[in-house]
């Protein structure tokens, strides 16, 4: 059977991960207001190669993350490009939350008292994703949470300043087969008074192939080099 479109929603609170291949695109759009989406990228063909966030934002002179970026792996290549957002602002720098962060806010519980209502946090979430690949603790990054946004306080601290609306989007395009791993868990620094239960509708459809007056590869002169060394990674696998 032939899938061009594939859709699911992630409640709050959950983990997942899949292959999307180079060519497809995913849309994650937030149903109620307030969610948050840690992920992580890794190469199927060799699991060692991940997203590297420092790199990402480095060589694209920025802080925040929005349409038109792109996110780097470890071996200077393009997982994928970020074509559409609505909401402009996806940090990349405040990591996971852990258990004791979901503790010391909502209480402890866990899954043999509270079944499916128990507080995941991202940090174990990640952990479980990455066991189904024979993969550890040692293969953790830094992570992406898309749809938080984090601004510094005027005493120079870090904060979660905006979340995303009901039903803002964002857009990615997989510029080369990528191992996904995901979260609808609290962003480390989300204060609510109650645990945030955020579910994400997730879309994967077929894209169109980049153009050569492609806006993500032709947003910042890195990233023409980014897709170079993913045409060299290509060469004779089409």
């Amino acid at each position: 059977m032939n899938v061009d479109k594939y859709t699911t929603v992630i409640e709050g609170g959950a983990h997942w991960s899949f292959i999307a291949r180079r060519g497809t695109q995913m849309t994650l759009k937030d149903l109620t207001g307030g969610a948050n989406v840690g992920m992580l990228f890794y190469n199927p063909m060799l699991l060692s190669e991940k997203l590297n966030t420092p790199d990402t934002l480095k060589c694209q002179h920025t802080f925040k993350l929005t349409k038109g970026h792109c996110l780097y792996s470890d071996m200077g290549r393009i997982f994928c490009s970020i074509i559409e957002d609505s909401f402009g602002w996806h940090d990349s720098v405040c990591g996971n939350s852990h258990a004791s962060h979901i503790e010391a806010k909502w209480g402890k519980r866990n899954y043999q008292t509270d079944s499916n209502q128990w507080q995941q946090n991202g940090y174990d979430s990640f952990l479980v994703e990455l066991a189904k690949y024979n993969l550890g603790r040692r293969d953790l990054a830094a992570n992406m949470n898309f749809f938080s946004k984090v601004t510094p306080s005027p005493e120079g601290n870090l904060e979660l300043s905006a979340s995303a609306a009901k039903d803002d989007y964002v857009v990615l395009r997989f510029e080369m087969d990528t191992l996904v791993l995901l979260h609808t868990c609290p962003h480390p620094f989300n204060d609510s008074k109650s645990y945030p239960q955020k579910p994400v509708e997730l879309q994967l459809e077929k894209t169109q192939a980049v153009a050569d007056d492609d806006y993500c590869m032709n947003f910042r002169p890195e990233n023409q080099r980014g897709f170079k060394n993913n045409a060299l990674y290509h060469l004779g696998l089409n």
